[in-house]
């Protein structure tokens, strides 16, 4: 059995998802042979299944999203491969008070965590984004890795996507020389422009506080960005910007791709290859998968599409287990799930469901194997 899951958000990890998932199936069978391999799709939680894969942690003082320092974490594996989560030094769990700052956040700390990750050695980079506080375009990252954003007297713009709109030139030549010789890849499951009506202030600004007025502010500010951008690096900053991903993260995914070099790359399908799950698969018989909501968003990248796809390209039988499902049995078949097993299947009130997660899903998994192992 290989358990492939991703964390069930706000109430278990991928790595307790997979030790109670064990619990219950061996209440069923005693003595069955199960192999975890805790899964991310390059959003929050990407780090912490590196370090379950047996990456070394690492922590880094950084600035968080409203400029308070904030300890971030980065893994590390000997050969020098880096898994960088923006989230962890820009995310929304950084915003003092929950208090949004949709015109104002930066990344430049997520740019000091990859000079971090270089300074310890990182010759190559998986950057993890999603679960942003932020719609900067990626300039307070570019910023921090040596970038220069100045406005019309030749004083640096302000933090934040909103100050970009006073943006008069920009100056690229100054990042750390080491980027260059530093394979950087950009996982994510957003393929969003950065600008328009699919772009990042548009579908992903509400999320971080921004009105109707903010959007359009960022809006307009993203594309002057890139405007400018075009005039310091030439035309591939105006191809950048329509490029799927470019809007990952409130545009970090932009900055990413035309500073940095990035090669963009479904975060599933990424972190599958680092994790190590590949050779796991070829050892299963039988592969388990899940996420805290199985939804409509799962079928777009997210990882029990990723394991799935994967799994019955191998001839293997997946399902899946969940806090909650909200897809109909036709979609999971597509999606090559045979079944899921929700927690709320067993609980009805969200909140002890969200509780008593550990619990329910060793009753889940029990359920499980008598159905499909017994």
């Amino acid at each position: 059995m290989l358990i492939a899951a991703d964390k069930f958000k706000g109430s278990l990890t991928a790595v307790e998802v997979a030790e109670h998932v064990t619990a219950g199936l061996r209440r069923a069978v005693p003595g069955l042979d199960v192999a975890a391999v805790p899964v991310a799709d390059g959003g929050d939680g990407t780090v912490a299944a590196a370090l379950a894969a047996g990456f070394t942690r690492h922590e880094a003082r950084v600035t968080g999203p409203t400029g308070t320092p904030v300890t971030a974490t980065f893994a590390l594996r000997a050969d020098g491969t880096a898994v960088v989560e923006m989230a962890e030094a820009s995310g929304l769990q950084h915003l003092p008070g929950g208090v949004f700052a949709p015109l104002t956040a930066t990344t430049y700390g997520t740019g000091e965590l990859l000079l971090a990750a270089l300074d310890a050695g990182a010759t190559s980079i998986v950057f993890g984004v999603g679960g942003s506080a932020t719609t900067d375009g990626g300039a307070g990252m570019l910023a921090a890795l040596g970038a220069r954003f100045l406005d019309a007297d030749g004083e640096p713009v302000g933090p934040g996507g909103g100050p970009l709109r006073e943006l008069a030139t920009a100056d690229l030549s100054g990042l750390d020389p080491r980027l260059a010789r530093t394979e950087i890849v950009l996982a994510s499951d957003v393929d969003n422009p950065l600008t328009g009506p699919k772009g990042a202030p548009a579908v992903y600004g509400p999320q971080k506080g921004a009105g109707e007025d903010d959007v359009a502010t960022l809006d307009a500010a993203l594309a002057h960005y890139a405007e400018v951008l075009e005039r310091a690096v030439g035309p591939k900053a105006a191809e950048y910007a329509l490029a799927p991903g470019a809007g990952a993260a409130g545009g970090i995914g932009y900055g990413a791709l035309v500073g940095l070099d990035a090669a963009f790359r479904p975060g599933i399908d990424v972190m599958l290859d680092v994790l190590g799950f590949g050779p796991a698969l070829a050892k299963a018989t039988f592969v388990i998968t899940g996420e805290g909501s199985l939804d409509e968003q799962t079928l777009h990248g997210k990882a029990p599409a990723g394991v799935a796809a994967a799994a019955r390209a191998a001839g293997l039988d997946v399902v899946a287990v969940c806090g909650r499902l909200q897809l109909p049995q036709e979609a999971l078949d597509r999606a090559g799930i045979r079944r899921a097993y929700a927690l709320t299947d067993l609980e009805s009130d969200p909140a002890r469901c969200m509780a008593e997660a550990g619990p329910l899903l060793e009753r889940a998994a029990e359920s499980l194997a008598r159905d499909f192992l017994v």
